[in-house]
């Protein structure tokens, strides 16, 4: 390639020479030798040129023969890199695919050795005559295992092994919890790779294989939760805890119960004083109680279990089971854990009074798609429900060793008999909260480790902003929520049976008095009859009416103090570090069943005391033992006062009724519902008006007494309402039952009563006013004397024959009459025979002095003057004397 070089200044003609011919000067040689190497080195350029191209060209050949070589060099070491990767996968693939070979020796180990356990458990539980203690689930694992290793494929033999005949270690466990975690890794590896021939067949042993192991950890769970027994244990002076300074020292507060013995003879009023003492202490569950809570696991059975719930734990669900592969998004149209609630979430019976039942949502299968939950909740449901269940039938074959053998009973004995059944139900309300506290410590000291945190709860709720959260967590924790339901609602169902058990028939609750209806016969007829059984329908009397309403009442208080702990002790948000709370769409049966409690036991208080009102107005009017013959005080006013004294002391009680249930007497709730003296005053006004149709039928009697006798039977009863139940009133004779001095401070009573006796005592001394129309004066000038002055005539005589004579006629018929009445108030008594001596004695002591020294007949004189007033005043307080 050529060069351009520039074009340099040519010399002179003539060479080294000067223009005339002459010689060069220095500048022209000097220019001149520059030309001549500039010359030079243009050659020498242009040669270097040519070579530049030359070597150029050549390289560019090299460089072509060269670049085929380098990429081929380049595609041998990916190739070897590729080879590398390769044999890692086929080896990992070759250690996945011997999963089901390496894994199922000790998953099959475990589920043999978890069936064995399950089935000591069971033969303990028949030699100790309590049956059958295994879930029916449970019970179908261990009867249809004997084909199951068959089904395994090369697993543990199913005959005689000297593997089977051991029991299961702690190692044993653990290996097959950590089979259980590499089983899943392996489901998950070929679930990345199900195009390969072998994936879904793999996929499909490794189903087959956590299946098993799966049955085995709810084996090793229903046999560990069923074997351990009870969540409870019996106090060591078997009830609630004593201080050691006060051992020995008489109890304070009025001598409240601090043992068995004592809490079966304690009263309402002990019973309230110790509860509200027992729900000011800190540790609630110390102070009530005859047994206390404790975790019936050993140390290395806890430790078992929590490796159980921390393998299966954190395992995704479809509903009926467990997924070895998580879902990338949360599964939609779950059907939430069963048994659930009803629409509206209100649980009613529907079972039999006195079946154990009330519900048969209890008696359902727990299904809440993961199997350890469900091994959880149906093994420990079982242990709650018989500790309640045995504590009940405990204290009542203690309440029937009571009874009159011939079945018959007393109004007495009767009322004891209801007062403690009472007693017994509020008992079994401690008891059961005491066994719901022991469930609680079981599952905080197995499951509540493995269960989700608080931060884990609200890295669920944060949604896709959380790259943390686990879509599948809610679920994990209804589930949890409705396990530990499940467990505590069987006692809380238990306990619901029991006390309506007791209102319908220990109280007789079961139909309204006087309502003889086919609904009623055949709630009686389903509840039986018995000894221990109360009168209901038209049976009740008012004695037996108030012993219901009361040993009611008495129920009603327990619930009220016990039952909003009971319900928080059925909650898992009391929990600390669960992450679990109570929502309105998480309402479980255990907190349904305790809103029933409530709502059931004041339903059937309300009956109880309807009752109490219904029996008083119902109360015959006829009869001698209705309506007494002399007039006394009736039966009824006894029943009545010791009715208003025995459901006094229930005056939080009454108030928890009257505010959630409208009665006849007061149909506000809430606020403004009535307090007890309202219910009080309404037993009164039924009181007079059964008093007043009593009165009203001695007037339709035949004889010279009916009317008055009517008027001294109002007397006898509201004097004796007014000296036992008015705020001033001193009664000395024996009150009769109840034993509270219970007076109405109300003026209205008073009042009322007062008005009533001074109105009736008014009507009976009229019937004594009649002799004072014989003791009228006669005129001084119309008595006439005869000759001798001594001896009135014989018309001034017929003046005074006929007052004497008619005063003695009219007194002896009166007398006659009223003598045979009764006033059994020697108060009362007096006071009668005072007034009865105010209405004509005076006047008649004055008339009688004044005209019996007047001789007013020549015979007959003593016949006139046979009462004189010392007579007659002893003839009156002879009155109304005790028959």
């Amino acid at each position: 390639m050529a060069t351009s070089t520039p074009l340099l200044p040519t010399l002179p003609p003539g060479g080294g020479t000067g223009g005339g011919g002459g010689p060069l000067s220095e500048s022209q040689s000097r220019i001149a030798a520059l030309s001549s190497a500039l010359a030079t080195m243009n050659s020498s350029t242009k040669s270097a040129c040519r070579t530049c191209d030359g070597l150029s060209r050549r390289s560019r050949h090299l460089d072509s023969l060269t670049s085929p070589a380098s990429e081929t060099s380049a595609l041998l070491a990916q190739s070897s890199t590729n080879l590398t990767l390769t044999s890692i996968v086929l080896k990992d693939a070759r250690e996945k695919f011997d999963t089901v070979v390496d894994c199922e020796p000790a998953v099959d180990r475990l589920f043999w050795g978890a069936r064995e356990a399950c089935r000591e458990v069971a033969v303990h539980a028949e030699r100790q005559g309590r049956g059958s203690v295994l879930p029916p689930s449970m019970k179908n694992l261990i009867d249809a295992s004997g084909g199951k290793s068959e089904n395994h494929g090369g697993g543990v033999p199913g005959n005689s092994s000297g593997l089977l005949s051991s029991p299961l270690t702690e190692q044993e466990l653990y290996a097959g919890a950590d089979a259980m975690e590499i089983v899943r890794d392996a489901y998950a590896y070929f679930a990345k790779r199900k195009e390969w021939m072998s994936a879904m067949d793999t996929m499909a042993d490794l189903e087959r294989v956590h299946h098993v192991g799966v049955d085995a950890m709810g084996l090793l769970v229903t046999g560990h939760l069923t074997g351990a027994g009870a969540a409870v244990r019996r106090k060591v002076d078997g009830a609630a805890t004593v201080d050691k300074k006060s051992r020995g020292k008489k109890s304070s507060a009025g001598g409240k119960a601090t043992t068995a013995a004592e809490r079966a003879e304690e009263t309402a009023s002990r019973t309230r004083d110790r509860l509200q003492e027992a729900l000011q202490n800190r540790d609630l569950m110390k102070s009530i109680g005859e047994y206390e809570e404790y975790l019936p696991l050993s140390t290395r059975v806890v430790r078992e279990l929590r490796a159980i719930f921390e393998c299966l734990g954190g395992m995704p669900s479809n509903g009926s089971g467990l997924l070895l592969v998580t879902p990338s998004q949360p599964m939609k149209g779950l059907s939430p854990p069963e048994p659930s609630l009803p629409p509206g979430g209100k649980v009613l019976r529907t079972e039999k009074v006195g079946s154990g039942h009330y519900t048969n949502f209890t008696m359902k299968l727990l299904k809440t798609g993961y199997p350890h939950l469900d091994s959880y909740g149906e093994s420990r449901k079982s242990v709650a429900f018989a500790s309640v269940d045995g504590y009940c039938r405990q204290l009542r074959n203690a309440r029937k060793k009571l009874l009159p053998s011939n079945g018959s009973a007393s109004a007495a004995a009767h009322a004891q008999n209801v007062d403690s059944a009472a007693r017994d139900a509020v008992r079994c309300i401690e008891h059961t909260m005491v066994v719901v506290s022991g469930e609680k410590s079981v599952y905080r000291a197995v499951i509540a480790p493995s269960a989700p945190s608080s931060s884990e709860h609200r890295d669920s709720e944060d949604g896709p902003a959380s790259p943390t959260a686990d879509p599948h967590m809610p679920q994990y924790q209804r589930a949890l929520l409705a396990s530990y339901s499940y467990v505590v609602s069987a006692a809380v169902d238990r306990l619901l049976d029991l006390i309506e058990y007791t209102f319908l028939r220990e109280a007789g609750c079961s139909a309204t008095l006087g309502s003889s209806t086919n609904a009623g016969d055949s709630a009686n007829a389903a509840l039986g009859g018995g000894p221990n059984g109360a009168a209901s329908g038209n049976d009740m009397d008012i004695r037996s009416a108030a012993s219901a309403a009361a040993a009611g009442l008495r129920v009603v208080d327990g619930v009220r103090m016990l039952g909003p702990s009971l319900s928080k002790l059925c909650e898992l948000s009391s929990l600390p570090g669960t992450g679990l709370s109570s929502s309105a769409d998480d309402t479980t049966i255990a907190s349904a069943l305790c809103i029933s409690l409530h709502r059931s036991t004041v339903k059937n208080c309300s009956k109880t005391l309807e009752n109490l009102a219904r029996s008083i107005q119902l109360d015959p009017l006829d009869g001698p033992l209705h309506r007494p013959v002399d007039a006394r005080v009736a039966k009824l006013s006894s029943d009545v006062v010791h009715a208003i004294r025995v459901i006094s002391p229930f005056v939080s009680a009454y108030k928890s009724v009257s505010k959630r249930r409208a009665l006849p007497w007061d149909p506000n709730i809430g606020e403004n519902a009535g307090e007890m003296d309202t219910f009080v005053r309404f037993l009164i006004k039924q009181l007079s008006i059964s008093l007043s149709g009593k009165a009203q039928n001695y007037k339709n009697d035949e004889g010279l007494d009916s009317q008055a006798k009517s008027h001294l039977f109002m007397m006898n009863n509201t004097f004796y309402l007014l000296e036992l139940l008015a705020p001033n009133g001193v009664y000395e004779g024996s009150a009769d039952g109840g034993g509270e001095n219970y007076r109405i401070n109300a003026p209205w009573f008073k009042q009322k009563m007062t008005k009533s006796f001074e109105s009736e005592k008014a009507k009976y001394l009229s019937y004594w006013e009649v002799l004072n129309r014989h003791l009228t004066n006669v005129d001084d000038r119309e008595l006439n004397y005869q000759n001798n002055k001594d001896v009135l005539s014989l018309e001034s005589g017929r003046l005074l024959k006929s007052r004497f004579s008619g005063f003695i006629e009219d007194f002896e018929r009166v007398y006659v009459v009223h003598r045979n009445f009764t006033v059994i108030d020697p108060k009362l008594r007096e006071m009668l025979q005072g007034d009865i001596r105010r209405v004509f004695l005076s006047r008649y002591k004055a008339f009688y002095d004044k005209y019996s020294r007047i001789q007013f007949s020549k015979k007959n004189m003593e016949n006139y003057l046979k009462y004189p007033p010392q007579k007659l005043d002893s003839l009156i307080g002879q009155l109304f004397a005790m028959q």
